[in-house]
């Protein structure tokens, strides 16, 4: 009976954090096909997505021992492999805005029950940074970035001029981007390109 049938994420989890080879083959068997094939939906090349694979696992096994920190391996692994080709991705092409293309028109065709997972956690880091903002900062991030108004539309709705909405709009968009490149290891245009549509 394989490892497959008796082991739960969780106990592989464990088993892997003890350094167990048999617990990181079998994590490799249940994982690398559907890694490989999220993958391929960003960069569409076989050979480049077996590599940017092959890599995450490389990582996952050289870290293992902080793995004890982690909810979901699945989750993680996803994660993980997201960042990853975002970031080979990047230094590749050098470009916040090629990059978000190809975010974009992967956004187009994702996988809800992959994506579901993802969007959960970017949700919440961004979520979580915006309410480290002061109140009005945030409340105008929110009027601007996610509805869309122009700075004139809020000015006036909040009876303040063009120019604070804009003061608060520099202010926010430097520290959050300086939290997204620190935590994420991604630009917050990226992050932005793909979850304040």
């Amino acid at each position: 009976m394989s490892l497959q049938q008796t082991l739960s994420d969780l106990d592989l989890q464990a088993k892997l954090i003890a350094g167990e080879e048999s617990a990181f083959a079998e994590l490799y068997d249940r994982y690398s096909g559907p890694i490989y094939h999220y993958i391929k939906k960003f960069v569409h090349s076989t050979d480049l997505s077996e590599d940017l694979c092959q890599e995450i696992f490389i990582k996952i096994w050289q870290g293992k021992s902080k793995l004890s920190e982690v909810r979901s391996i699945k989750a993680y692994l996803f994660i993980m492999a997201r960042n990853h080709t975002l970031n080979s991705l990047k230094r590749a092409m050098r470009s916040d805005v090629a990059i978000a293309e190809v975010l974009n028109s992967f956004v187009e065709e994702r996988n809800e029950t992959e994506e579901g997972l993802l969007s959960k956690e970017y949700h919440e880091y961004l979520e979580k940074a915006l309410d480290a903002l002061p109140a009005r900062t945030r409340e105008i991030f929110r009027l601007c970035r996610q509805q869309g108004k122009s700075y004139e539309e809020v000015a006036t709705a909040l009876g303040i001029s063009r120019n604070a909405v804009k003061n608060h709009m520099v202010g926010s968009m430097k520290i959050l981007s300086a939290s997204a490149k620190r935590d994420l290891g991604i630009s917050l245009s990226v992050l932005l390109t793909v979850f304040l549509k």
